[in-house]
């Protein structure tokens, strides 16, 4: 039996699936029946409740063979570092609890550092794991920047004929995936059970790309192939997430992102391998999603 967080979200949902396909028993977590409706029709089983509840967790989990554990979204945290925590040390805690022996985690590159802005709460989550759960076989996934987040820009696009939003130099090349591939990892290694002790490897999309190349695919696939990227101060990028609903918190995370991105300390303890190379690329999800989405 496979638990499965975040199960209404891209790419839990995406390994939820996956796991289905094989033949495997799927548990999936969420706080909407309504929302894991989809996964239920298809064989699942639904576990209806808090993410930072470790009693409820530690139910769920007992007898489980592996859980894909992820700390979902939450842009109107007041405090987004304590959220994270909250969630992390609940997740870890249930793991210990329940003698869950294998768990794949959705962390992010920049996780080996706590000075990550948005992403320091996955080093503080990769940290409690390996406290609080040392004997189980914990494989973290370092994702890249996801494709998914550009559809955010949309707007910016249309008012005001550029991308950017994120205070990220137009320079730096980063790893960017599709949130597909990130759910296919986390089922593949789910099911072969290819991993021991606590360790990580990176999910980085097709190929590294920086925030001009990237906007010139989007800008491409949209008619638009001078559409340029800008890098906003981080005043103004702080500023400009508050004024579209961010929490404070949440943006300041991310301009620490951001700051952390353009001092190389995002991506010191990266390289891309052949290992970490997956198949979506950037113009594909241009045409096939973002595209449609503008238009649309």
């Amino acid at each position: 039996m496979y638990v499965i967080t975040g199960a209404s979200g891209h790419t839990g949902q995406r390994a939820a699936l996956q796991l289905l396909e094989a033949g495997k028993e799927v548990v999936v977590i969420g706080r909407s029946a309504e929302r894991l409706a989809g996964l239920v029709a298809k064989g699942a089983r639904a576990a209806i409740g808090d993410l930072s509840d470790a009693t409820f967790l530690t139910q769920t989990f007992k007898g489980a063979t592996g859980v894909y554990a992820l700390i979902p979204p939450n842009a109107g945290a007041e405090n987004f570092r304590a959220y994270q925590n909250a969630i992390g040390s609940a997740i870890a805690t249930a793991v210990r609890e329940a003698g869950v022996p294998y768990v794949v985690t959705l962390s992010s590159i920049g996780a080996h550092s706590p000075e990550t802005g948005v992403v320091g709460g996955l080093y503080d989550f990769e940290q409690a794991l390996a406290k609080e759960a040392p004997n189980a076989n914990v494989l973290h996934l370092r994702a890249g920047f996801f494709m998914q987040n550009f559809l955010g820009n949309i707007g910016l696009i249309k008012g005001m004929g550029i991308n950017g939003g994120f205070p990220v130099n137009a320079d730096i090349k980063t790893p960017i995936v599709h949130t597909n591939d990130i759910g296919d990892a986390a089922a593949r290694h789910l099911l072969a059970l290819d991993f021991k002790g606590h360790a990580h490897v990176y999910v980085a999309g097709a190929e590294d790309l920086t925030m001009a190349e990237a906007t010139a695919i989007l800008g491409d696939a949209i008619g638009k192939p001078e559409l340029p990227w800008v890098t906003f101060s981080y005043e103004d990028a702080y500023n400009g997430m508050v004024q579209a609903g961010l929490g404070a918190s949440v943006a300041e995370g991310y301009v620490q992102f951001s700051r952390a991105t353009n001092e190389g300390i995002l991506l010191s303890d990266y390289a891309r391998k052949a290992e970490y190379t997956t198949p979506t690329t950037l113009e594909a999800f241009a045409k096939a999603e973002f595209a449609v989405a503008f238009e649309g």
